[in-house]
């Protein structure tokens, strides 16, 4: 399937029927993934599977637990009832169980039985969606939220920041002894997403620091997008040189997949144009619409099929074939958010191309929320993300059209800025 007919799909981001039924698709997710909430003694947010009950075999994750309490304070700040439990609920368990009280930080993961994951290590990724829980809990007004962001922010200062680089370092052992030689674009994304997020948090002072710092290592993707022709090497040493063939003997790996990976390069274009916004500068447009076309030239329909392929190595062709919902929702938010700097038709033109493409295939309206994951046929999946793990992509996905690129999504609903 091509893009849809500019002199229709062009009115889709400003239609009201349309903002509509991103409303309602945002209520629809939040009241899915409201079963992530754990009981208050022990907080923290469950691993949904396909139905949206809670997976207990999966423990509590940092990672899901932290983007629970984002989702859910971004419900509160839309005004859904029923959403500050939930986002209060998973804070809890960022204050308590997940908390790493002997060494700070927090852990991966906590299994069923309690004991805390040590073996994952301490990770960037991880601590970025704690940073972006206590920011989010904080400008929704929650109680611990102020606490858990100074707490969040200092850690990753301290332990993940290299001030020298402008870039942070991966992955630590869980006594935040040996930090891996191992850095990653992938933890650098979110980091920036928080960073972005922390600056509308934090006094205004604080909040320029932490656009300097997302402003720096912006940087750094902006030349690897030149470099690679808009394919960003996901994987580096410890000198950032890239390590291009990282995995290749097993392509498919959950967090580090070998080659390009064309829905980071959506996220990312999205990622420039919110950091345009708050503080303009050169070749962030460039880059932003450069790594869009990039992903969609090399991943959409790259078989045949409608759908992003989820890898492709570094002439473009397709690896890993899988469909992965996440990259889906990240070029719906790309794709609106480069039409609204741009006013470009053929970005509206994608936008509702795949949101068509989403209601078609991955917005389940019988069990629930999206199928995470589809095979190279559309049909649903599970090689990779078993489940419907949490609501934090297609959340984003609704708003993101609805909001201006600055400031970033919880200060822009706390501001009023909702169309």
């Amino acid at each position: 399937m091509t893009a849809l007919s500019g002199s229709v799909a062009a009115t889709w981001p400003s239609s009201p029927t349309h903002r509509r039924w991103l409303d309602d698709e945002a209520r629809r997710l939040l009241a899915f993934g409201a079963a992530a909430a754990r009981p208050a003694a022990d907080g923290g947010a469950a691993y949904l599977d396909d139905d949206g009950r809670p997976d207990a075999s999966r423990g509590v994750q940092t990672w899901i637990t932290a983007r629970t309490v984002h989702s859910f304070a971004l419900g509160h700040l839309l005004g859904v009832p029923g959403c500050a439990p939930v986002a209060d609920a998973a804070l809890a368990g960022l204050t308590g169980v997940l908390r790493d009280e002997e060494h700070g930080g927090w852990f991966h993961a906590v299994a069923s039985s309690g004991e805390p994951d040590r073996g994952a290590g301490k990770s960037a990724y991880d601590h970025a969606f704690v940073m972006l829980a206590g920011a989010s809990a904080t400008i929704a007004g929650r109680p611990g939220g102020p606490g858990l962001l100074a707490a969040a922010t200092q850690t990753y200062l301290d332990k993940f920041w290299d001030e020298e680089t402008g870039r942070p370092v991966d992955t630590w052992d869980h006594t935040f002894t040996t930090v891996d030689g191992y850095r990653g674009l992938n933890a650098m994304m979110h980091s920036v997403e928080a960073m972005l997020t922390v600056a509308s948090a934090v006094e205004a002072g604080q909040g320029a620091a932490w656009v300097d710092r997302a402003a720096r290592a912006v940087s750094f993707v902006v030349d690897m997008a030149a470099a690679h022709a808009g394919r960003l090497p996901e994987h580096f040493g410890p000198d950032w040189e890239p390590a291009l063939d990282l995995n290749a003997d097993r392509p498919g790996d959950q967090f580090k997949p070998y080659g390009a990976t064309p829905g980071h390069g959506l996220e990312w274009a999205r990622l420039l144009l919110h950091l345009e916004a708050m503080r303009p500068a050169d070749r962030l447009v460039e880059t932003a619409v450069t790594l869009f076309d990039r992903a969609v030239a090399d991943a959409w329909a790259a078989d045949g099929a409608d759908g992003f392929v989820y890898t492709t190595d570094w002439s473009g062709a397709p690896v890993v074939r899988t469909r992965m919902h996440w990259v889906v929702t990240e070029g719906i938010a790309a794709a609106a958010a480069l039409y609204a700097r741009t006013g470009q038709d053929r970005f509206a033109d994608w936008y509702a191309t795949w949101w068509d493409y989403a209601e078609r295939r991955l917005i389940d309206r019988v069990r629930g929320s999206w199928r995470h994951e589809l095979d190279p046929d559309n049909r649903p999946a599970a090689t990779v993300w078993p489940g419907k793990p949490d609501i934090y992509h297609a959340l984003q996905a609704t708003l993101v059209p609805r909001l201006p690129l600055a400031p970033m999504l919880p200060a822009a609903l706390r501001d009023g800025s909702l169309r």
